[in-house]
């Protein structure tokens, strides 16, 4: 693995890797993830032998910006139009329905893709210089503790990575499928707080019908 700064040279570095279908190793918030080309098929399949992964769960992705989620979806409902302008950037994933082009190993047979915008900047500068969403599944082995550090991961098949420093502990984002307000997983943002967001931004949409 080939270690870079979050500078303008490293990111570049890191895109060239990405668009060439390789692996490459970013921070996020609270651990280092994989990024490869959501949109490669081959570059999928890399990215699930390198973590030692079966491909039987659908990979996350990350964006830089909304423009970029309208790359890898084929419809932004109102609903989730609502939650992205309330807690992006930032540790909420959220389902939309999959473009075609995506990878079909990337969503494991679901005619969803989770997303999300990160609020880590490299992650949403390595999204920018690639130009278009990446994956973000966390780097390490299978089954494995997520790696902190840059050092911590040992993998075989990482051709770059950004070194962030040391990212401190913290809960995974939440996955929440906005249009049946159905969550996956209950991280950093409560399901409380997701369901009072709701009830106020149904009740606010009545409002001003």
């Amino acid at each position: 693995m080939i270690t870079v700064q979050p500078t303008n040279d490293g990111m570049t570095a890191a895109a060239e890797a990405i668009r060439a279908g390789e692996v490459v190793a970013y921070p996020t918030e609270t651990v280092y993830g994989l990024g490869v080309d959501p949109f490669s098929e081959t570059a999928v399949e890399r990215l699930f032998e390198v973590k030692g992964r079966v491909p039987d769960k659908p990979v996350l992705v990350i964006v830089a910006d909304v423009e970029q989620l309208g790359q890898v979806t084929r419809r932004i409902s109102r609903t989730a139009a609502a939650y992205i302008d309330a807690f992006w950037p930032g540790p909420l994933s959220l389902l939309f329905p999959r473009a075609s082009i995506l990878a079909p190993a990337l969503t494991a047979g679901s005619d969803k893709v989770c997303a999300r915008c990160p609020a880590n900047t490299t992650a949403r500068q390595l999204c920018r210089a690639v130009g278009h969403a990446i994956t973000s599944s966390s780097a390490n082995r299978s089954g494995a503790a997520p790696a902190q550090r840059l050092s911590d991961i040992e993998l075989e098949g990482v051709a770059v990575g950004i070194d962030g420093g040391a990212l401190g502990p913290g809960a995974p984002s939440t996955v929440l499928d906005p249009d049946c307000f159905e969550v996956h997983r209950e991280g950093t943002i409560s399901r409380r707080t997701l369901a009072d967001f709701r009830e106020q931004w149904q009740y606010n949409h009545r409002h001003s019908l």
